[in-house]
């Protein structure tokens, strides 16, 4: 007898975590990636997040001298690329873990460093949105708005990997928001966007210092 095509084995899609993490920090006067997110690092946080949502394998991009960063990035189980300039801003660094990451994987999902407090949970329940919906492109929600990570379908890697696009990922975001699977989520850490000593006091206590 002839297997149905429910039997049929489809192999499910093989997704990534990329970690922009090459920025100067400037606003909040420290390396944000060294930060504590209540016992961890901002780093090892983000990555536990991706590794336990299923992103298979995880690259975090660091600038030039960041040997602690890359320590803890490697201990919480990343690869980790260095930036040797990533003044345009994270774009570079999400192009060139696209090009280390090749034609192996079928979408990442982007989640900057000053994300910490997303849930592995969370990042799991994008995954499986790419996978079943179709889209080129899904988004958590949280109280109406949308956070972090973004997760791409190789689809639209042309378009990240693009010289000339002006804005950053952002730009694509915004290209394919009408095709896009937006996904309501409890955890408030897709919006805790922590890149000030105001933001870190916000979610991690007024006492708290970064």
């Amino acid at each position: 007898m002839s297997p149905s095509p429910s039997d049929e084995h489809v192999p499910r899609l093989r997704l990534a975590g990329v970690v922009p993490a090459a920025g100067a920090s400037a606003r909040m006067g420290r390396p944000k990636a060294l930060l504590d997110a209540g016992g961890r690092s901002f780093v090892a946080s983000v990555v536990g997040a991706l590794v336990g949502g299923g992103c298979d394998p995880v690259v975090v991009v660091i600038g030039a001298g960041q040997p602690e960063v890359r320590r803890r990035a490697e201990g919480a189980g990343a690869l980790v690329l260095e930036n040797p300039d990533p003044g345009e801003g994270p774009i570079t660094s999400l192009r060139l873990a696209l090009v280390a990451l090749g034609p192996g994987v079928d979408g990442v999902a982007v989640l900057p460093v000053d994300h910490p407090a997303v849930r592995a949970e969370t990042v799991a329940v994008l995954l499986d949105a790419l996978r079943d919906c179709g889209a080129p492109l899904v988004l958590p929600t949280s109280g109406g708005h949308r956070g972090h990570p973004a997760v791409f379908h190789r689809r639209l890697f042309a378009e990240l990997l693009d010289p000339a696009l002006e804005g950053g990922a952002r730009t694509v975001v915004h290209r394919h928001l009408q095709e896009a699977g937006l996904v309501d989520v409890d955890d408030p850490g897709v919006l805790a966007d922590i890149d000030t000593p105001a933001a870190y006091r916000a979610v991690y206590g007024a006492s708290k210092e970064p």
